[in-house]
């Protein structure tokens, strides 16, 4: 943190700190970190630059991502490259890429709906028991599918390298304007991922209990985060979120590279 904004302010750049950091280092942080702002930096990795969205919310404010370590699918940077960050920052050379959210509403029983920001993904899972869950999905109001699975997911392109993936999804380039809806542990094999345009309506429900002696557990996240356990008429609905997350990106630096490196891929 120390060597990030020596190298910032070595260049001309006002740093400011949010609270909780700058407790770290006995100093004054301010609340509202991101009020006027030209530039949140977000120190760690892809899951730090997560919890950064996460606190902030929605915002037109871009954030550079500092990893300790090596190169994220999120960050702009390693922590050695931090003095060609503050350059680029400095003389206005960077780019600003936009990125795609989801807008998730857990609408209980009752009508009361619980709205949620998501980068990744959101997910409907099996809870404590391990059993096999049955879930409904619905596109535009369209019956999709009933899956018996550990679970569903649906991803933003951003989210297709991460739990979609693991769980054998596509990856889908970071503009692609569409959504993946990826089953986990199928019970069929032939429950496939299945790529929807962007504009879609998607909505997820559980339809029952698997072994007739009362309802499974079903619960519900969104990045990982927020594990809430929902009701068998709860409705999940998935839209694009009218916002898009801004992430600074350096000169030279590309999805398709950190994409090669982190698979190991060896292309000629």
């Amino acid at each position: 943190m120390a060597t990030v904004r020596k190298s910032l302010e070595k260049r001309g750049l006002e740093v400011v700190l949010e609270e909780e950091t700058a407790g770290l280092i006995q100093e004054e942080g301010v609340a509202d970190f991101t009020d006027g702002a030209n530039l949140v930096i977000s120190l760690g990795g892809d899951g730090t630059l997560l919890q950064t969205l996460h606190r902030i919310g929605p915002t037109s404010t871009p954030i550079a991502g500092v990893n300790i370590g090596t190169l994220g699918f999120l960050t702009a940077c390693t922590d050695e490259d931090v003095d060609l960050l503050s350059e680029h920052l400095a003389s206005g050379e960077i780019s600003v890429v936009e990125r795609s959210m989801l807008k998730v509403e857990m609408i209980e029983e009752g009508g009361t709906a619980h709205e949620f920001l998501a980068l990744n993904e959101a997910v409907l899972m099996r809870g404590e028991t391990g059993r096999l869950v049955s879930l409904e999905a619905r596109v535009d109001g369209e019956l999709l599918n009933h899956y018996r699975a550990d679970g569903l997911i649906v991803a933003t392109p951003t989210g297709s390298t991460a739990y979609s993936m693991a769980a054998g999804g596509p990856l889908l380039g970071p503009y692609a304007g569409v959504f993946v809806i990826t089953p986990i542990c199928p019970h069929s094999m032939s429950n496939r991922s299945l790529v929807v345009g962007e504009q879609s309506v998607i909505e997820l429900s559980p339809v029952g209990s698997e072994s007739g002696n009362g309802e499974e557990p079903i619960l519900f996240s969104v990045d990982g985060r927020d594990i809430l356990r929902i009701q068998k008429d709860s409705v999940v609905r998935v839209t694009r979120h009218p916002e898009s997350l801004r992430l600074v990106r350096l000169p030279g630096h590309s999805f398709y590279e950190t994409l090669r490196k982190k698979l190991h891929w060896h292309g000629g």
